[in-house]
């Protein structure tokens, strides 16, 4: 007899009776793939998590385990897509603008820096220089950045991590652009051509925080941001005092994510549009993927809402938060608990750890 498995079943575990499964927490994409470790990058490299001891086994494991039960939990919910017509729009233009550029800065955001990875960025870029930026740095822990920083030195490249709001890192990065592209004068003094300003565009994902690292370049607003998908709408050219110039660009999505671990990551992360997303289901999501992680666990949610964690059941918990709080309301609860994650109630912490 078969038996549909809950959220709370992982890979080679003994069969749960089907009267202790609720039909709602029925959970359960693709492992995410890493993208090509080939591309140069320019950044500094943080210590080894290996050298400082956060590699270990039990912990490496773990993430695989975690990956494991989100393909589950994620594959019976409705597919997250969003592609709004100006992202298309975006994308063409972004292409031509392309052959202008002499470096690339493409921001991933800190939380989940393979699910912000854009499968067709390779190919664009072609070998065109590109500086790999991890925003948000504040929002992850220090366990989480030697991880990131130790892996992308380990496949050959190095990263630089910033905190769009605060500016940290901003003014190293028109650095490292204006430095990595100072052959392109070079070769125009060598063919009897005045120097020009250095032409970086910044691309990535939506809300991965492109705007505020301009602005903070900058130190005053010359570019649309806030804490919102989909806010810039246009490519724009600002200027960078003499030696470099900036283009900003509108979110770029596949039209199709077929990898819906990740889209449900970008959900949870607020970098997609909130239309393409039950939230109910991604907020239930959030709650079991919590549980799972050290950082936080179940005290965690209990000692913040009063409410016991179920059998690691989602739904349930969401529930039971909308009773006690919100009349019934499961949206209004889901939103709280998305909420409370994206500011750093439970902690700050990624949702994703180097492929091993």
């Amino acid at each position: 007899m078969s038996v549909q498995l809950s959220s709370l079943w992982v890979p080679n575990s003994p069969p749960i009776p089907t009267h202790f499964i609720p039909n709602r927490c029925r959970f359960t994409p693709s492992a995410i793939s890493p993208q090509s470790p080939t591309i140069q990058i320019i950044g500094v490299r943080g210590p080894s998590w290996r050298d400082n001891g956060y590699e270990c086994q039990g912990e490496s494991d773990h993430w695989s385990d975690l990956d494991s039960d989100l393909y589950h939990w994620t594959k019976p919910l409705r597919p997250v897509q969003w592609f709004p017509g100006h992202i298309a729009k975006a994308e063409k233009e972004l292409k031509e603008q392309l052959k202008l550029m002499d470096v690339v800065i493409e921001v991933r955001d800190g939380r989940i820096p393979m699910s912000t990875s854009h499968p067709q960025m390779d190919l664009w870029l072609g070998n065109r220089k590109r500086i790999l930026v991890l925003n948000r740095e504040d929002m992850i822990s220090t366990a989480d950045r030697n991880a990131w920083a130790d892996y992308f030195a380990r496949n050959g490249t190095k990263v630089v991590f910033s905190n769009g709001q605060l500016g940290m890192g901003t003014m190293k990065l028109g650095r490292l652009a204006k430095e990595l592209a100072a052959d392109v004068n070079v070769k125009r003094r060598a063919k009897g051509l005045l120097p020009r300003a250095v032409r970086a565009g910044i691309v990535g994902y939506p809300n991965v925080g492109k705007s505020s690292l301009i602005n903070r370049l900058l130190k005053r607003r010359m570019c649309p941001a806030a804490p919102r998908p989909g806010v810039t709408r246009e490519l724009k050219w600002v200027r960078f005092g003499k030696d470099l110039e900036l283009l900003d660009s509108p979110g770029i999505l596949p039209m199709r994510i077929s990898d819906q671990s990740a889209a449900i990551k970008l959900a949870i992360c607020d970098d997609i549009g909130e239309r393409s997303y039950d939230v109910t289901d991604v907020a239930a999501v959030l709650v079991q993927m919590l549980t799972k992680l050290p950082i936080v666990g179940r005290d965690a949610l209990c000692k913040r809402y009063k409410i016991d964690v179920d059998n690691q059941c989602g739904k349930i918990f969401i529930e039971k938060l909308s009773v006690q709080l919100f009349n019934g309301d499961v949206h209004q609860a889901a939103f709280r608990v998305l909420a409370d994650f994206r500011k750093g109630k439970f902690g700050w912490t990624a949702l994703e750890r180097p492929p091993r």
